[in-house]
């Protein structure tokens, strides 16, 4: 089952959205900010996102920026906006497709039902630098070389691999991973991406996985 974020602080709107989200079989989360949406996006597993552009605070367009900085995830912009200048603006800030207010439900439902499919087709293979993962056979490869992943060391390192630039906090990763609560101990997560780093020098020298002290961990674009 999908899992879509909904940035929108109507609250009607925003509990349609959900029941006709749910209906159709997808996990919706509500937000109804865009600090909050940021805020819920930290720990990833969104495939898709829902967003208002006129939002309190934070913008819709501020919001879609910064996204844009760590995560490709896909974004259709619900928007009241219908002049053509304004949606080249929105397609160009990293909007993946955009609905105008009101929207009709089976438009809406099929425009995410595009996205999802084309976001599941480039998803099949991820690459960075030397690593390229299969998202269809689980597993990761230098050349031709399997690294014979784990379940659990497949998931670090595809969150980590689809956010390039983003530092994980433990609680992100083992959230995101584990999908329990991080109980601020746990050495878990120290090593599994040991053995990830392990299992990369096999195969190829230099760091992938950098240690960011007193934070987390992060893809390293360093050779």
């Amino acid at each position: 089952m999908k899992k879509i974020l909904i940035v929108e602080d109507d609250t009607n709107i925003g509990n349609l959205l959900r029941e006709l989200l749910t209906h159709h079989n997808y996990i919706p989360v509500q937000a109804f900010s865009g600090t909050e949406a940021l805020l819920y996006l930290q720990s990833g597993g969104y495939d898709l996102i829902l967003l208002d552009l006129m939002l309190p605070g934070k913008t819709g367009y501020e919001v879609l920026a910064d996204i844009r900085k760590n995560s490709v995830t896909p974004v259709i912009a619900l928007t009241a906006v219908v002049d053509k200048d304004s949606v080249v603006s929105l397609l160009k800030a990293g909007a993946n497709d955009y609905i105008t207010k009101p929207f009709d439900n089976a438009e809406l439902l099929a425009r995410i039902e595009v996205q999802l499919r084309s976001s599941t087709s480039k998803q099949q293979l991820l690459s960075f630098r030397e690593i390229t993962l299969d998202t269809e056979r689980f597993d990761g490869f230098i050349g031709d070389n399997s690294l014979g992943l784990s379940k659990r060391e497949y998931e670090i390192l595809k969150l980590l691999m689809e956010n390039p630039s983003k530092v994980f906090t433990k609680n992100n990763l083992y959230e995101s991973v584990w999908r329990d609560e991080f109980l601020g101990d746990d050495n878990t997560i120290n090593v599994h991406i040991s053995k990830i780093r392990s299992k990369i020098a096999k195969f190829v020298d230099g760091e992938y996985i950098q240690t960011v002290w007193g934070i987390g961990f992060k893809m390293s674009d360093k050779n």
